[in-house]
């Protein structure tokens, strides 16, 4: 947990995020509502969106890749917050969606994208889930080995469909982020090897129930520079070029996701400047364009809210014993996540600060949200909000030491709503069955 890298502190960490305010009465507030009264209405710890968050940052997305003269198609990946409020926004947005299962494909059509909008992506997908998403008329899909691109043939030959795929590259690119979310590596477990595109291409267009319409590349997660996407782009548009030197036919470039944001006060992928990578790469060969963001859209748009349990002294180290735990937020013990942690009321903000373990009750020494992290004194009932957890937050929670999933509630227009109650206790087993 890098908290030495992140210099920011709890002022700087609120100047950072126009969206929030802190007011002298009623502390901290998130696109104007104050986030006590969430927590008083719906107790801790909740999970906020906040939509007017989400709506800003796609457009400024969608604003600099315009600026460019680029038609993009931004699909939405919905791992990172597959909520169905969310989705309803990202669907009035106009957006698309990718795709990694059956269950978040389904969602996709439960909250009323199109599935001509979806592009489903994925290492392993199952016949079954092939087939369901064929039947619906799915846009796209990213095909990630020769074994895949013979299964979904036979599948759709029997379906008597033709099935939209697109063949994703590996491009062996370093996109500089951490080991466990970079997937555009030879190593990696996702896609196929770059000198394997030209043959298996060629394949698939001689295949019966596939039509090979472009390709797809995606090298990792919380990527803050362009220069890992100019490597990678120039190596797709190279095999582009190749492809129809070869005389198959390509029409589409799906260029994958994983823009990153700033945790701390830092600023985040700058989007000017990636806008114009792609258009200096890419943006002469005449294909579509897709993009696939997810954190970026909807990371700083979300918190975790919290309440101190008690402040615990060990000799000369100090804990303070949230309420959240690792299996609400599982990003910290998993990746050495940092996230920004702010108190909720503003008197805290004046008050010395000195450093404190931020801890969560699970029985995991990895049940650790901050190390040494400068605090003001939390009484009991004290509340903070943990930052920039609107992306793989709430869908990577789970029940761990039966503890019941959190609420979630949306915030928009200066109005906030309930979206997900809180699960009850009695909800962890009631579809348990015990034998005689």
């Amino acid at each position: 947990m890098a908290d030495a890298t992140q210099a920011a502190g709890l002022p700087e960490l609120l100047a950072a995020r126009p969206a929030l305010s802190m007011h002298a009465r009623d502390g901290l507030c998130f696109e104007g509502v104050p986030l006590n009264a969430i927590a008083d209405a719906h107790g801790t710890p909740v999970w906020v969106y906040g939509a007017g968050s989400i709506r800003a940052r796609y457009a400024a997305l969608t604003t600099a890749l315009e600026a460019q003269k680029l038609n993009v198609h931004v699909h939405y990946a919905v791992k990172a917050n597959d909520h169905l409020a969310v989705l309803n926004i990202f669907r009035h947005l106009g957006a698309g969606a990718d795709v990694v299962s059956l269950g978040e494909f389904l969602r996709t059509q439960r909250a009323g994208i199109a599935a001509a909008d979806v592009v489903y992506s994925g290492v392993g997908k199952a016949p079954v889930e092939l087939a369901e998403a064929l039947g619906a008329g799915i846009g796209q899909i990213n095909v990630e080995s020769a074994e895949e691109l013979e299964m979904i043939s036979a599948i759709a030959g029997r379906m008597g469909c033709t099935a939209k795929v697109v063949l994703r590259m590996n491009p062996d690119v370093d996109a500089g982020t951490h080991e466990k979310i970079t997937t555009g590596l030879a190593g990696n477990k996702f896609g196929i090897a770059a000198q394997d595109i030209p043959a298996l291409y060629a394949r698939a267009a001689s295949l019966p129930g596939v039509e090979p319409v472009g390709i797809a590349l995606h090298i990792g997660s919380q990527i803050l520079s362009p220069a890992p996407y100019a490597e990678a782009y120039a190596k797709a548009a190279a095999m582009v070029r190749a492809l129809r030197t070869a005389g198959l036919a390509v029409s589409v470039l799906d260029l994958g996701g994983g823009l990153g944001i700033g945790y701390g006060d830092e600023p985040g992928m700058p989007l000017a400047a990636f806008a114009a990578t792609v258009r200096r790469e890419v943006g002469a060969l005449g294909v579509r364009l897709l993009l696939e963001p997810g954190r970026y859209l909807v990371g700083p748009a979300g918190m975790l809210l919290s309440s101190v349990i008690l402040e615990k002294q060990a000799g000369d180290k100090r804990f303070i014993v949230l309420d959240a735990a690792m299996n609400d937020l599982m990003r910290p013990a998993l990746y050495e996540a940092w996230h920004g942690i702010l108190p909720l009321g503003a008197a805290q903000l004046q008050n010395p600060v000195s450093p404190a373990d931020i801890v969560g009750p699970v029985c995991e020494t990895a049940d650790c949200f901050a190390k040494d992290r400068p605090m003001p004194p939390m009484a009991p009932g004290a509340r903070v909000a943990i930052l920039d957890a609107g992306a793989y937050g709430a869908v990577m929670s789970s029940s761990y030491n039966a503890r019941p999933r959190a609420a979630a509630v949306l915030v928009d227009g200066g109005h906030f709503h309930l979206i997900t109650p809180r699960q009850s206790i009695a909800q962890l087993w009631e579809d348990e069955a015990v034998p005689a």
